[in-house]
């Protein structure tokens, strides 16, 4: 882990390219307590510690399936149901955290890549298991600036500066051309790019991220700064962050710091994983 000094800074985005209808702005003054945080997402090797001491059974593995990415199944994988709307998301039998892509496949060849088909409430067995905490919204996203100021990334407002990548998104078309320019089809290793100004790795791209607070767009019109904001006591989603491998300028320009998810918690996916936070 690693600990972050927390203080003042600014939070959420007024720029052109902020989802008004995320609630990412306004701009506004946030001041956060130091705590420690996860240098990487959760691996699926350290997940698989924590169900192999507690024989936690994630919420996907009790429905029996969950939604995977149509272009990372095989090309003569048996015929599945999609989502209505986001018809490349299907629904796959037996997969989970431990069979990513289905029962053909295993945790195991992915030791070092973030868990994923893990809930919110998935996310915070393991944090509790692990003596840990879920990160508040506004922890995450001073964690993600790095100590940057109002900066689209992590490490500034270029999205590949001097032509190098700095996350893993799609590249191509989306849907169905992914050039993999970037190296990855799918999730990468954990630690893969650089890291941002605080030591943290892929704070955008790679797997979404839960965090602990309820889902909300009104965050007060206050002129003096918020201390320690944990959301709404109650709602409907959770705050997720960071953006995927599946996000694409064309459709989702959710992979900035300021960019804001919401998903229920009892949600699964096959781009959906978490951190761990830990009080100072």
């Amino acid at each position: 882990m690693v600990r972050l000094e927390g203080g003042l800074f600014l939070m959420g985005s007024e720029a052109a390219v902020a989802y008004n209808m995320d609630g990412e702005g306004p701009v506004r003054s946030i001041h956060v307590d130091p705590f420690w945080l996860d240098a990487n997402a959760v691996t699926n090797a350290a997940f698989a510690q924590f169900v192999d001491a507690t024989a936690y059974a994630t919420e996907a593995e009790l429905a029996g399936f969950s939604y995977v990415f149509g272009g990372l199944l095989p090309d003569d994988f048996p015929p599945t149901r999609g989502i209505v709307g986001t018809p490349w998301w299907r629904q796959v039998e037996g997969a989970n955290w431990c069979r990513p892509t289905g029962p053909h496949s295993s945790w195991q060849t992915l030791a070092q890549h973030p868990v994923v088909h893990v809930t919110w409430n998935d996310a915070l067995a393991y944090c509790s298991w692990a003596g840990k905490r879920l990160p508040t919204e506004a922890e995450w996203e001073y964690a993600a600036r790095g100590g940057l100021v109002q900066k689209a990334f992590p490490w500034g407002d270029e999205l590949e500066p001097g032509g190098q990548h700095r996350m893993n998104v799609w590249q191509g078309e989306f849907p169905g051309d992914n050039t993999c320019a970037d190296g990855f089809l799918g999730t990468c290793p954990v630690g893969t790019y650089l890291a941002n100004g605080y030591g943290l790795f892929e704070m955008t791209g790679n797997v979404w991220e839960w965090t602990a607070d309820w889902f909300a767009t009104d965050h007060g019109r206050s002129a003096t700064a918020q201390f320690n904001p944990k959301g709404p006591d109650r709602g409907v989603r959770k705050v997720s962050r960071g953006g995927s491998y599946l996000c694409h300028a064309s459709y989702c320009l959710r992979y900035r710091v300021s960019a804001r998810g919401a998903m229920a918690p009892s949600s699964f996916s096959g781009n959906v994983g978490f951190r761990c936070a830990r009080d100072s």
